[in-house]
């Protein structure tokens, strides 16, 4: 068969283009990209795919904008199918209102897209002192300037999609009152409660309701699908443990970096400054004479250094201290000034220097710093720091040896452990969902997902490595499997009996309430239990939310009136609403008021981007993850 391919390559080449060209002339190549990308897309807006990789790309890159902002938070939070709907819901949003702009023929001139670039403090960080953008930046996010120009522009002009609809929201008095009502509404009430734990020494389930009860809810006493894994994690962290470094290293890139172990050196200086007048044709000259004058004085008298700053100095901030700049470092003061300074010993006074700003006399007061730090103090750190380099190069090497390792010789992790020096972890009570016991490491969702597919569930062998974080590979096998499974009555029958005789104790507790309801609404005179309450949303004097909203819903045109309310397991409660109060003053109204407005504007925003779906015709597809 394959001597037949090889023999007769070119008679194969002829039947393929027979086979291939009359599909290109019947469906045509854009037939075919249009099938391509309805195979490989997960949403549709306006016609237009949205893929799998577009997808991908766009849920990294929000992946690591929260790790970058939250570090410390669990990585698995990021990349679960609800983040992952969350970023699709994004990218659908993105594209139906920049649709109904071109449409609206929304656009963002040049002068608009300057002026929020320039006064917007979310783009502070990109903008040069000039108001120009910070390529450098930019290009670390993997964005040119024309590229992040295009991004603003087309977010600028979705903007004003929904901005029109925003500003015109017109939310009424009556509107607004009746909102308020809801959360700030008083009542008198009278409560009596009939708690269901008062009735459990009153009951006694009888073994046939254990059953039964057992039967009509075993997933109640199911134990979750459950394996015990072992598997193995390669990162900066394992590859640092197996190097060491020479004392002649440590102590050669100590000398190589010997400025980073050394203190900066500071000088304290005060000086004197002649400023010129710039109207003046001979301004610059005159200042120098005048500097001069001074620096022949200080020559014959260094101790009035700072009663001729008082006087003379054109420095307003440090004139009235007698010149002193205090300490500096080198990149602080402009560079004529900062030779000179650094070139003087404490007390010496400088020959007059000239900067951008004038004429100077500058005095040394005192030198700080330039100490370096002995190897000893700092070889820990040295140490560290060059393991971590030698890490970083040994990575991609290790990693290679990793992925194949774990892959060739699938049926354990013991011979890439002692290859690279790792250790084999344990883990026991493994789900689909991690569970407490499990390191960030093994409770990747990729990890689990690889771990509980069906082949290494049987077969037990390594799974490919997983990149979890930058830098960090892993690889895990299952080594014993627990399917999910319904606990026998006998082991759980103390459980069922405690809930049946809950539910038992809660519908006496019910009875006995209904019965005393009864009573009470054809005698209302014996009406006078429970203790008179006055409860609101904002403040429910210890009522459980469903005796505050049962009380709020009874009309208040019948009062007073009783109402029964259902609080499941807890048992039941008898509400006798007697009067309506006032609003509640512990807050405001008129602090609720903006959040009312914000709330009608959020609902119309809403319905307008739900009308803007259909009308671009929003699908999701098969391949989407589920909401």
């Amino acid at each position: 068969m394959f001597d037949f391919v090889r023999n007769n390559t070119r008679i194969l080449f002829f039947v393929l283009l027979l086979l291939i060209i009359p599909s290109f002339v019947f469906f045509g190549v854009q037939g075919y990209s249009q099938f391509r990308e309805g195979a490989d897309g997960v949403a549709k807006v306006a016609g237009h795919t949205i893929t799998v990789a577009e997808l991908d790309a766009a849920h990294r890159n929000q992946v690591e904008r929260a790790r970058a902002q939250m570090p410390n938070v669990d990585p698995k939070l990021f990349d679960s199918p609800q983040m992952k709907r969350q970023t699709l819901e994004m990218l659908v949003r993105e594209r139906v209102l920049a649709q109904a702009a071109e449409d609206l023929k929304l656009l963002t001139g040049d002068e608009r897209l300057h002026r929020v670039f320039v006064n917007d403090p979310q783009f502070a960080f990109l903008r040069k002192p000039d108001g120009s953008v910070n390529k450098d930046l930019l290009s670390a996010q993997g964005m040119s300037v024309e590229m992040f120009e295009q991004r603003l522009r087309h977010d600028l002009s979705a903007q004003q999609v929904l901005r029109g609809v925003a500003d015109s929201a017109l939310v009424g008095k009556s509107v607004t009152d009746r909102a308020l009502d809801a959360f700030l509404q008083q009542r008198e009430v009278r409560v009596v409660r009939f708690d269901a734990k008062d009735y459990l020494g009153k009951v006694q389930p009888t073994d046939a309701q254990i059953e039964a009860y057992y039967k009509a809810n075993e997933a109640q006493f199911q134990t979750p699908e459950q394996i015990k894994a072992e598997y193995v994690v390669l990162d900066l962290d394992s590859i640092k443990k197996t190097i060491t470094v020479a004392q002649e290293e440590l102590r050669k890139y100590y000398e190589q970096n010997a400025a980073r172990y050394s203190a900066p050196e500071e000088r304290r200086a005060s000086h004197i400054l002649i400023q010129p007048d710039a109207s003046a044709p001979d301004g610059r000259a005159k200042a120098k004479a005048r500097a001069e004058e001074l620096l022949a004085q200080l020559r014959k008298n260094p101790e009035a250094f700072a009663d001729l700053a008082r006087k003379h100095s054109q420095d307003p901030g440090s004139a009235p201290n007698g010149g002193d700049l205090d300490f500096f470092r080198r990149g602080m003061m402009v560079k004529p000034f900062e030779e000179a300074a650094f070139a003087l010993k404490p007390g010496e006074i400088s020959n007059v220097v000239e900067t951008e700003h004038g004429y100077h006399i500058i005095k040394l007061a005192a030198v700080r710093g330039g100490e370096r730090k002995p190897f000893d103090a700092v070889r820990a750190e040295i140490e560290d720091e060059v393991k971590n380099q030698l890490a970083q190069q040994r990575y991609a090497e290790a990693a290679e040896q990793f992925s194949n390792m774990v892959y060739e010789q699938p049926d354990s992790l013991q011979p890439v452990a002692d290859k690279l020096k790792l250790q084999v972890r344990r883990v026991d009570q493994l789900t689909r969902s991690a569970g407490p016991a499990a390191d960030a490491a093994i409770a990747h969702p990729k990890v689990l997902e690889a771990l509980f597919e069906p082949e290494s569930l049987r077969n037990k062998r390594n799974i490919e490595a997983v990149e979890v974080a930058p830098n960090r590979l892993v690889s895990a096998r299952v080594a014993e499997h627990q399917p999910a499974r319904t606990l026998p009555l006998d082991e759980v029958k103390d459980r069922v009996r405690e809930r049946v005789a809950a539910q038992l104790a809660a519908e006496l507790a019910r009875k006995e309430a209904e019965a005393r309801l009864a009573e009470w609404r054809q005698n209302p005179t014996q009406a006078n239990a429970g203790q008179v309450l006055k409860v609101s949303r904002v403040q429910p004097a210890g009522q459980p939310r469903e005796v505050v909203d049962a009380a709020l819903k009874v009309k208040d045109d019948a009062l007073p009136a009783w109402v029964s309310v259902d609080l499941g397991a807890q048992g039941h409660a008898l509400v006798q609403v007697t009067k309506v109060l006032g609003r509640d003053d512990a807050v405001p109204a008129a602090q609720l008021e903006g959040q009312v407005v914000q709330a009608w504007r959020s609902a119309e925003l809403d319905a307008y981007y739900e009308l803007l779906k259909k009308r671009y015709k929003v699908q999701f597809t098969a391949k989407a993850p589920a909401p």
